[in-house]
């Protein structure tokens, strides 16, 4: 290898190459079909139930505000990834530049950092809502609900900001494949040459952190909920009130079960085909199921989608 050829290696200038699960596929052609499918499924159930809630006068809601902001990030989340895997497969490419990595990498923290806190906000507006009903108009008005987001948001950003950089400017002068269908943090820091032990406990303590926080919040208001349920005397309202409570702990245990085993696991525990399956499931899958979850079982939202077909129908 000449001295260009490892200056270039060195620091970072080559092109990655993304090996991604379509090579150990036995049907990579069907399968980017599947994942296609999946991708416009996600797209348009998230579409669809953010036209909902912005254009049904009944859904002008906090709850509804919040689940429309989770909609939001779950089109970004799976538009950071899908398309360029897709765009990859069809045209016989997998090569990505290290500003695109980076850019990739950068959004996709920030889209998942904001997502933990905007469950979190979430479960806060459940549990004000079924514990504190007659304070709810007041405690969870306009102006704090978008506070609540803004602030998800820019934590979100702070946890790009603050892994993309560094993980970036590592010199990478080993192979320049990366396990894995995108630039996720800890299949780009095993290309790296120099000790990168200092920075993956830097990493765990700020994935605790980030996970702490929401974990705590959730935990809180769900307790106080089920106490507060236990309460009730009406059935009805008990009903209702697990209904509403159990859609969200389904995204938050698929979601959160993902992101602990991404980033807080041992890396005995990781291997790269792994490493892919969790984050299909979190990455691709989960977008597709949170419209579904919040759908389904809301008699809200399926009676303002029939009214909104009908309208379409007339």
């Amino acid at each position: 290898m000449d001295n260009s050829t490892w200056v270039a290696n060195y620091t970072g200038q080559l092109d990655f190459i993304l090996v991604g699960f379509f090579s150990q596929s036995k049907h990579p052609a069907l399968l980017c079909v599947v994942i296609f499918v999946i991708f416009l499924m996600a797209l348009s159930g998230n579409s669809i139930l953010i036209l909902l809630i912005h254009s049904n006068a009944h859904l002008q809601t906090p709850m509804y505000f919040f689940i429309s902001q989770l909609s939001l990030m779950d089109v970004m989340y799976i538009s950071v990834t899908v398309p360029k895997m897709l765009m990859d497969q069809v045209m016989g490419v997998n090569e990505i530049s290290a500003s695109e990595c980076g850019i990739q990498m950068f959004l996709y923290l920030t889209l998942v950092g904001s997502e933990f806190f905007l469950l979190a906000a979430m479960a806060y507006d459940r549990y004000v809502a079924i514990c504190h009903p007659l304070r709810y108009s007041i405690l969870m008005n306009h102006r704090v609900c978008h506070f609540l987001v803004s602030g998800c948001w820019f934590l979100g950003s702070v946890d790009g900001f603050m892994l993309t950089p560094v993980t970036m400017t590592f010199p990478f002068c080993r192979s320049r494949e990366i396990h894995h269908f995108f630039c996720e943090v800890p299949a780009v820091m095993k290309l790296s040459c120099s000790d990168t032990s200092l920075y993956e406990t830097l990493m765990y303590l700020c994935c605790v952190l980030m996970l702490l926080i929401p974990v705590t919040v959730i935990a809180s208001s769900y307790l106080f909920i089920l106490l507060t349920i236990h309460r009730m005397n009406s059935a009805e309202g008990r009903k209702k009130a697990f209904t509403t409570c159990s859609s969200h702990m389904t995204v938050v245990i698929l979601f959160f079960g993902a992101a602990v085993y991404t980033y807080m696991l041992p890396s005995s525990y990781h291997t790269p085909e792994r490493d892919m399956l969790v984050s299909v499931f979190y990455t691709i899958l989960t977008p597709v199921l949170n419209p579904l979850i919040y759908s389904l079982r809301n008699k809200d939202v399926t009676g303002a989608l029939k009214k909104m077909l009908n309208m379409g129908s007339v």
